[in-house]
């Protein structure tokens, strides 16, 4: 029944959706070489059409003496100067391509990064997000139609909860509304049929943790545990594995930018170099996505720190690029007495702790005033492990910042997402 249902959804969504599923399934055995000659030509193509059809790129390669007929290999992407978030809420009407399309689906970011950004996606943009999403499912042995969990969304108003419920049944999803012990009873006994979970890494690392401490019976086979949206720390991998068997995998995307890459089963985020390319310039990352005509995204400065690696060679054969790690938010600098500081850092404080022996740690850094930080941390931690925090933290400020050491503690979620890293000092 819900096999049905779904492709009857696909239907009326977005027809294109079965084409893209079997083209990304062809495409995941191809070389890299055969990769690459495919981004070139489809960049060669958005670059003409976004020149012919967005007033933006028009005047934008004018002024700059960029002409479409320059991109002749892949690296010639770096004449083009890079967009921001900012220019795409300044220019969104001169950005959209004045073409018409068949039909146009209209996407919101969220918004937790400042002003939500608002546009309209041509149905093969759309396709492509959603079949990378599939073809990261298929890895795992998943179908769309499968029964899942659904951590997203707390504290609803009784109108939208029931709302939401219907839609839920109709996509063989539930989800779990509250943190209290009978709703999560209630969310154990449907794990018993579920495939697969996704939603907030931190929400399914909270009732992981609260299964164990209360001892709650559980039952479940799951293929697949996917965070979004978040930052997952390695320090939720224990407890999701041990309570739930499997750990949480990786997606990583945007609303604009679709899916970047995607976590394999043998551990490696493949990016979907079919649909996107990835440029990471001093640590930054700029998304160029393929299939973008309704509203051309070229070389988006997303605001991520990231690492990339050409080099390995995954055992399960994919040649697709491999994003290594998500550093994490460029967002706010850390403002010490003295000097500035990208906010990466906190990223090789608490690794360089692991990698030195130690524990993964949950944590979280807030700065409220210039030269001052509070580290808020969710476990006690030992002797050892405190005194190692406290050399890294000397070692990367120095005398710059002092510091205070929270541990057991709550942490702040900004805009209802977790980040590792929050700035509440307003600059100019």
């Amino acid at each position: 029944m819900y096999q049905w249902i779904y492709k009857q959804g696909v239907k009326r969504r977005n027809p294109l959706l079965p084409a893209a599923e079997s083209f990304l399934q062809e495409t995941d055995t191809w070389t890299r070489a055969e990769l690459e000659e495919y981004q070139l030509e489809k960049l060669q193509e958005l670059v003409h059409w976004a020149y012919e059809n967005s007033a933006y790129y028009k005047k934008l390669f004018d002024e700059t003496g960029v002409h479409p007929d320059d991109i002749r290999e892949l690296n010639d992407l770096q004449i083009i100067p890079p967009i921001t978030k900012k220019i795409l809420l300044a220019e969104n009407e001169a950005i959209h391509a004045t073409a018409s399309f068949e039909r146009l689906i209209f996407s919101e970011t969220s918004g937790s990064t400042g002003s939500p950004l608002t546009f309209h996606r041509n149905l093969e943009w759309d396709a492509r997000h959603r079949a990378a999403i599939h073809r990261g499912y298929d890895w795992y042995g998943i179908k769309p139609w499968h029964r899942n969990g659904y951590f997203w969304g707390y504290n609803l108003d009784v109108k939208k909860h029931w709302k939401l419920k219907m839609m839920d049944k109709l996509v063989n999803r539930f989800r779990i509304f509250s943190y209290e012990t009978d709703e999560i009873n209630a969310f154990i006994k449907k794990l018993k049929k579920a495939d697969y979970l996704e939603g907030y890494s931190s929400m399914i690392y909270h009732i992981a943790q609260k299964i164990e401490r209360e001892d709650l019976p559980i039952r479940a086979n799951l293929k697949m545990i996917k965070g979004t949206s978040e930052k997952i720390f390695d320090s939720y991998q224990p407890t999701v594995e041990k309570v739930l068997g499997r750990k949480i995998i990786s997606e990583y995307g945007a609303t604009e930018t679709g899916i970047i890459a995607f976590e394999c089963p043998d551990g490696n985020m493949h990016m979907t170099m079919e649909n996107v390319i990835v440029e990471v310039i001093d640590g930054e990352i700029y998304v160029t996505n393929l299939f973008s005509k309704s509203f051309p995204i070229i070389r988006y400065a997303l605001g991520d720190y990231v690492e990339l690696d050409t080099e390995t060679k995954c055992s399960c054969g994919r040649e697709h690029t491999i994003v290594k790690s998500v550093i994490g938010r460029i967002g706010k600098e850390i403002l010490g007495e003295q000097e500035t500081y990208p906010s990466f850092i906190f990223y090789y404080i608490f690794k360089n702790i692991v990698m030195d022996g130690g524990e993964a740690i949950g944590y979280q850094v807030l700065q409220h005033e210039k030269g001052h930080l509070e580290f808020r941390l969710e476990p006690h931690l030992s002797d050892h492990t405190r005194r190692r925090l406290e050399t890294e933290i000397v070692k990367y400020f120095a005398t710059d910042m002092t510091y205070e050491i929270s541990e057991g503690a709550t942490f702040y979620r900004d805009g209802g997402k977790l980040k590792d890293f929050v700035s509440f000092i307003e600059t100019v």
